[in-house]
């Protein structure tokens, strides 16, 4: 039985590590090439041209840059995102890009073997919660709800409006200032505003 052929892209090592060990321990599926950016993708799909390519989104380059890198290089290759974001826009950009599947982190390795199967058949594969956003979107006229900030990011703008910078936002909610930063660029989109000090006024008024 030839196996499936699976290149792992990721900035946080564990995480990674995470993955490659689990996805290896699966009969049928052979980690080939694992990385850290998007040049590490772009890399690993002229190199090995894996069955499918796992990307995060936030990570050195752009995941979602990434894809098209990928796409050039290995035609064949399925990719397959893996993130925490759960943004509506991240995922239709994702797709737009020529990605066949949307997985949020904390997929087990079951729930993500069944990804993998489900995109290299030739379907698209978007995790349960984002299938409800993109459903609810339709039923709204296929924009997303701007005024309406994911539970992280509530958390965020809280403490955006006490004035904390994106470094201690990240300590006191134990994130990377990347990934701050990150949901300051949703918020402030979503709130309809240019900078933080706009949406802590906002965000103020509406608590």
């Amino acid at each position: 039985m030839t196996s499936i052929t699976i290149g792992v892209i990721d900035d946080h090592p564990l995480f990674r590590e995470g993955v490659t060990r689990s996805l290896s321990e699966i009969t049928g599926f052979s980690v080939v090439g694992e990385g850290a950016s998007s040049d590490d993708a772009a890399m690993i799909a002229a190199t090995s041209r894996p069955d499918i390519m796992l990307l995060d989104v936030s990570m050195p380059g752009g995941g979602l840059s990434a894809i098209g890198e990928v796409l050039m290089r290995s035609p064949t290759t399925k990719v397959l995102m893996l993130t925490v974001s759960e943004e509506l826009d991240t995922l239709l950009g994702a797709l737009q890009r020529g990605a066949m599947g949307y997985v949020l982190k904390g997929v087990g390795s079951r729930g993500l073997a069944e990804a993998i199967q489900t995109v290299l058949s030739g379907s698209r594969y978007i995790s349960p919660t984002m299938s409800t956003k993109v459903m609810e979107s339709s039923l709204n006229g296929g924009a997303p709800d701007k005024n309406s900030l994911t539970p992280r990011e509530r958390e965020v703008m809280d403490l955006v409006s006490q004035g904390l910078s994106n470094k201690h936002i990240g300590l006191r909610l134990n994130l990377q200032e990347k990934t701050v930063k990150h949901h300051m660029t949703q918020i402030l989109s979503k709130l309809g505003v240019s900078n933080r000090t706009e949406a802590a006024l906002q965000w103020r008024e509406r608590h």
